[in-house]
């Protein structure tokens, strides 16, 4: 049975405006593909900056070997990082080891304890995105940041040696097993204003790299090792598309020995 033509004409248009709308819903939109490529399971975690979203309901279980998308809006701003160790059916707090948001799975926009290694973003719409890796509040797993289409300028790779391993004594961060599940930062581990570029050491003039912010700098030289560090590590790309993997080389693995991605 053939439409009469002003239905048909009516069907039509509505599935152009169906593509269109979607086609403009997808282009105001960022994917983020969150890969665990650690050999135990992880939880990541989003919380927004202020005025912004809940994106990925805060946070989410992932597997090793898997990938998770998270879709955040093509403005959107704020931090991803990964909790390690949690167990949500004790209903102790904290849950997690690393990065708890209050014992929840859902951080549902709260921020994460530290230490936890930061992958900090901020969407700019059509123009470039800007991202970094910071470890200004410390270290709980590598992690590196790339866009779905290859772009080296755009990189931010992982670290060249595993941080818990050189983690002085006064920054670890020990398990109920006494293991090192994380590293702090100087400005966490002392909360002192040298340390933590704030007062009159709140400039870059004033406030230097530390004999800490340098042993983070070694391991991980394509993150912030501390508030001021230089030259800025910071990436400024345009894409809609990223890939945050967190242990990017395995685990363990020293300079030089990184495995194939």
């Amino acid at each position: 049975m053939q439409l009469p033509k002003y239905i048909a004409a009516s069907f039509f248009c509505l599935i152009c405006s169906s593509i269109i709308y979607y086609g403009k819903a997808e282009a105001h939109q960022v994917n983020f593909y969150v890969h665990n490529k650690c050999p135990f399971p992880i939880w990541p975690a989003t919380a927004p900056n202020s005025g912004q979203p809940v994106i990925a309901d805060g946070g989410f279980y992932l597997a090793p070997g898997q990938t998770q998308r998270v879709i955040a809006p093509w403005t959107w701003n704020g931090r991803i990082w990964a909790r390690t160790g949690c167990n949500f059916a004790s209903n102790w707090k904290p849950a997690c080891e690393t990065g708890d948001c209050d014992g929840r799975l859902a951080c549902n926009g709260l921020i994460g304890t530290p230490p936890a290694t930061l992958v900090e973003v901020s969407l700019q719409g059509r123009n470039p995105n800007f991202y970094d890796v910071s470890l200004v509040d410390g270290y709980n797993i590598p992690v590196s940041v790339t866009p779905k289409i290859t772009n080296p300028k755009c990189n931010i790779p992982g670290c060249l040696k595993d941080l818990k391993g050189l983690c002085p004594p006064e920054l670890e961060v020990l398990n109920s097993k006494g293991e090192i599940v994380a590293c702090k930062s100087a400005c966490l581990a002392f909360d002192n204003d040298k340390f933590c570029c704030r007062n009159q050491y709140g400039s870059p003039g004033k406030c230097k790299p530390s004999v800490y912010s340098k042993i983070f700098k070694d391991a991980c030289p394509n993150y912030f090792s501390y508030a001021f560090d230089t030259p800025t590590p910071l990436v400024s790309c345009a894409s809609s598309e990223f890939i945050i993997t967190f242990c990017p080389y395995g685990w363990g693995e020293g300079a030089g020995e990184h495995k194939s991605e």
